[in-house]
């Protein structure tokens, strides 16, 4: 799957039901396209690994809102295999615009690397500039593997403007233990089975009709973390066994 190793963007998230996504698929026909991942409404299977210090030191900063925030992740497009390529990226944000750093690097690559915070040794398909900065991010927060994070996505594309990109993202499900991307794709849903996060993803302003598409179907953006939304998860039921402890 092709994907740009740094760029800038704008993201904006809605929440929406089934009975809204398709209506908003029908209505985006006219000026999208669907990715060839996704086409005639099939979808394709993002895992994650999100990275976090012992003390949870990014998400909790995250979930306050500030106006600058970082994140690591590991990525990879369905299960993965030890000598399959991944993406290992550092997404941060300021003042609402998000600026990714990735590098493709084979998985068992990224665990030694993860878990040395030693770079491998370059490669053809690696960015070194990422590398760098990813060895720096790893030592200067000790990171540790803490969530595994998985979703269906149907994409689409804008056929006049290669820079705007909606993604549909449902099914998220998570976990603490077994966190790798050679394993499963089983967790706890964190949303309703029904319900879809639309994420517009644009570097400059949104074209007139798609304004007109938001307001049509009444649409507002809304603040959502899928990791935010598990940490918030995780925090809930810690303090529940605890208690049942007491």
């Amino acid at each position: 799957m092709n994907a740009i190793e740094v760029f800038s963007r704008v993201e904006h998230k809605y929440l929406i039901d089934d009975s809204t996504y398709h209506k908003i698929c029908e209505q985006l026909k006219p000026y999208m396209y669907e990715d060839g991942f996704s086409r005639e409404g099939g979808f394709y299977t993002i895992w994650n690994i999100y990275y976090d210090s012992d003390t949870d030191e990014l998400i909790r900063k995250s979930i306050e809102k500030p106006i600058y925030k970082e994140k690591l992740r590991l990525r990879s497009y369905g299960r993965a295999k030890p000598d399959s390529e991944v993406f290992l990226e550092i997404k941060k944000k300021y003042d609402g615009v998000v600026n990714k750093r990735r590098t493709r690097i084979k998985l068992n690559e990224a665990y030694q690397f993860t878990e040395s915070y030693e770079k491998p040794e370059l490669k053809s398909y690696m960015n070194q500039q990422v590398l760098n900065e990813l060895e720096f991010f790893m030592k200067f927060y000790q990171i540790k593997p803490k969530v595994f994070i998985a979703y269906d996505r149907a994409a689409m594309f804008c056929k006049e403007n290669p820079e705007l990109r909606i993604t549909f993202d449902k099914n998220i499900r998570t976990r603490r233990d077994d966190v790798r991307l050679d394993y499963t794709d089983d967790g706890d849903l964190i949303l309703d089975r029904d319900m879809w996060i639309m994420e517009i993803k644009v570097v400059n302003s949104y074209p007139l009709w798609l304004i007109d598409i938001l307001n049509n179907n009444k649409l507002f953006k809304t603040s959502f973390s899928k990791y935010g939304t598990e940490y918030k998860r995780y925090l809930v039921d810690k303090l529940e066994k605890k208690e049942k402890k007491q």
